[in-house]
């Protein structure tokens, strides 16, 4: 998990990077991860895989399951990945670009922990419900944008709160449903609107619906931290659609994506180049990492 949070790093998504290892170790440390556990896959149809995690981090389930995955989509031109009883605690891009750096185009939603709320709700149902698609593109690096369905992320609150600094009126509710600028109270006693009102909320909902109910993975509104109270990463579900853009007669699909000046991944390949070049910029965060 900490080379995942590096690589946020050096692309430049810091409320996905290395402050969040203390937070991967207080997970791990806390019981509610199994750091051991061997991910099952079952193959129920030649383009259906379902994964089962058994309760460890989503990613090495993913990386278990890339192989099959790939034999999947040479065979049938797609895949439908069901990843079930997975804890995941990242950026959604490294997820994708296995598949979209093979000219594919790849899709993937993953719920998460309670922390999304609306305007007269009593208890907070949706976590950020993160969506990531990606695809190849002529003459460039494949696009993968990636996206929270909340106004905010909840590593953009922590870091704001761990800053001191106020966030946008409106972006988010605090006690008792009340609009605050104060993201230690957002996180403490309310949560994140999601963007666009009730388009996102909409998003948010098929999100739960592929990632949790389709997968049989926990819904975010499920989580229960009360057994392990130093857990931040809840158990739910992630689901995975990969498609070989080149079949059915559709050679030159990169070709007709392309053409489009600036793109969502533009500023991730910058910062990822900057680091090849210079190193990994030293923030305070990986300062405290490892003092």
């Amino acid at each position: 998990m900490t080379g995942s949070r590096f690589v946020c790093e050096i692309d430049g998504s810091h409320s996905h990077g290395v402050f969040r290892v203390p937070g991967c170790r207080a997970s791990l440390r806390s019981g509610a991860i199994d750091a051991g556990a061997e991910p099952v896959l079952d193959r129920v149809a030649p383009a259906l895989l379902r994964v089962d995690a058994c309760g460890g981090y989503a990613q090495p389930a993913l990386a278990r399951a890339v192989p099959t995955i790939r034999d999947m989509v040479a065979e049938t031109g797609t895949a439908t990945v069901a990843l079930r009883d997975s804890h995941h605690f990242s950026a959604l891009w490294p997820d994708l670009e296995p598949f979209t750096d093979a000219g594919l185009v790849a899709l993937t939603v993953v719920s998460g922990g309670p922390t999304v709320t609306v305007r007269g709700a009593s208890r907070n149902v949706f976590g950020t419900n993160p969506i990531a698609f990606g695809f190849p593109l002529a003459g460039a690096r494949p696009v993968i944008l990636d996206l929270a369905t909340s106004t905010m992320s909840n590593g953009d609150l922590r870091i704001a709160s761990n800053e001191g600094r106020k966030v946008p009126v409106g972006t988010s509710l605090g006690r008792d449903g009340r609009d605050t600028d104060d993201p230690a109270e957002i996180l403490a006693h309310g949560g994140a609107l999601p963007f666009g009102g009730h388009k996102g909320m909409a998003l948010s909902l098929m999100v739960e619906v592929l990632a949790s109910a389709l997968t049989g993975g926990a819904f975010s509104h499920e989580m229960d931290f009360a057994a392990h109270p130093d857990n931040q990463t809840p158990k739910t579900g992630q689901f995975l659609l990969v498609v070989d853009p080149a079949r059915g007669g559709n050679a030159g699909f990169a070709e007709r994506a392309a053409g489009v000046d600036r793109l969502p991944s533009d500023r991730r390949y910058r910062h990822r180049d900057a680091a090849a070049e210079r190193g990994i910029p030293v923030t305070d965060g990986i300062r405290a990492l490892f003092a």
